[in-house]
């Protein structure tokens, strides 16, 4: 089997999308908004994702994809990586990975380069559990769980009364897990971290101790900040808080996890094995959440998660998808996964759910894997994509 031709498409969000009040949530541009804008969480929406297929002499096609800077990602795989496909056997998975990410190492290495190479190994995968006619899982070892359980991912700072309806509803549903996210940081000062203890307090007496819930700050506090809120918030027994920092900070994260009682989180905007050797040679962490597409693809993602068990630190790897829950099911040392429950289109994470066919849905606070599907199980939803602008 050999590879015919790369196919890139960038898919841009060309309906309505629901409106973000202020202080949505918090994110890196919090520290920069007097100087811009107070709706910074404009900046972190996802409405465009890029997907690839990857067609072969055999008559299969792998289909990966990425959702960030979708743009650029098409214009690098479309003029560097994708030539250096054609005409290679898919099989040959460890060789191609290398060979991407060494011919973009002058100005690669992580960012956007890295989801190039993420969403073309993805591909890669699923070519080879349709060639092989077993899901992807099976090809990292097969099932270590019967089904995975997932924790429901949206509970975004909204008016206090919505927050905890929500959040009832989400353990109404099954869920033993759910994340919130915080909306006020260093800029808005003490009364800020008094409305965020208010969101947390209010998910915690809504659901009772019998369910775990996180906290995600999106990288929009100082470490002095998040000090300042850890001590506020530790009285609420937060499974982890994740991404207080920026991501660059490595240090700052061991003193935040040193500092605290409450487990820290990160690993989402980290890229390659060696970025997360150098997040648990720091101690830096209690969770690692890459994201599989974003990471390297399942070929890194394998590696980190074997590092990261050598480690004794769990792997939850971010934003649900089949890419994600197919290394997840492979791991032991995956113990849960994160799950964006179907919504109107908003911050962007929902958008999969529009693009593709086949993605599991959550009953009773989890999914299950289909043992019967070849690969991730995807299709691309053709149809659906009427909704978008199409640019490929």
């Amino acid at each position: 089997m050999k590879i015919t031709e790369v196919r890139t498409r960038v898919v841009q969000w060309a309906g309505e999308t629901a409106p973000l009040p202020p202080h949505f949530c918090t994110n890196p541009m919090d520290l920069v908004a007097p100087r811009l804008s107070p709706e910074t969480m404009q900046t972190f929406t996802f409405h465009g994702w890029l997907v690839v297929e990857i067609f072969t002499d055999a008559g299969l096609v792998g289909i990966g994809n990425a959702a960030l800077a979708p743009l650029s990602t098409k214009q690098l795989i479309d003029s560097h990586l994708g030539p250096l496909l054609i005409g290679e056997d898919p099989w040959d998975s460890e060789f191609l990975w290398q060979h991407m990410y060494r011919a973009t190492m002058a100005f690669g290495r992580k960012g956007i380069a890295m989801v190039a190479i993420s969403a073309l190994d993805i591909a890669i995968w699923d070519l080879m559990g349709k060639s092989a006619g077993q899901p992807c899982f099976r090809l990292m070892g097969g099932r270590t769980k019967a089904r995975i359980p997932v924790y429901a991912s949206r509970l975004y700072s909204i008016p206090l009364e919505e927050l905890a309806s929500e959040a009832r509803r989400y353990k109404d549903e099954g869920y033993g897990a759910m994340k919130l996210r915080f909306g006020w940081g260093p800029t808005d000062g003490a009364e800020g971290m008094v409305r965020n203890v208010e969101l947390v307090r209010t998910v915690r007496e809504a659901v009772g101790d019998g369910i775990d819930v996180m906290a995600d700050a999106y990288m929009g506090w100082s470490l002095d900040y998040a000090k300042r809120m850890m001590r506020l918030i530790e009285p609420f027994n937060l499974r982890w808080l994740e991404e207080a920092i920026i991501p660059d900070d490595v240090h700052g994260y061991a003193e935040l996890r040193r500092f605290g009682t409450t487990p820290i989180a990160a690993g989402e905007h980290e890229f390659t094995l060696y970025g997360f050797r150098q997040l648990i040679e720091a101690r830096a962490v209690d969770y690692i959440q890459f994201d599989t597409n974003r990471v390297g693809g399942i070929t890194a993602a394998r590696k980190i998660s074997a590092l990261a068990e050598a480690h004794s630190i769990p792997v939850v790897p971010h934003a649900g998808q089949m890419h994600n829950y197919h290394v997840t099911m492979a791991s032991l040392n995956c113990p849960i996964a994160e799950y964006f429950p179907p919504v109107d289109v908003e911050v962007g994470n929902e958008l999969f759910w529009y693009i593709f066919k086949g993605e599991p849905v959550a009953k009773d606070g989890y999914i299950d894997l289909d043992d019967n599907l070849p690969g991730l199980g995807l299709e691309i939803d053709e149809a659906s994509l009427a909704k978008f602008k199409v640019i490929g």
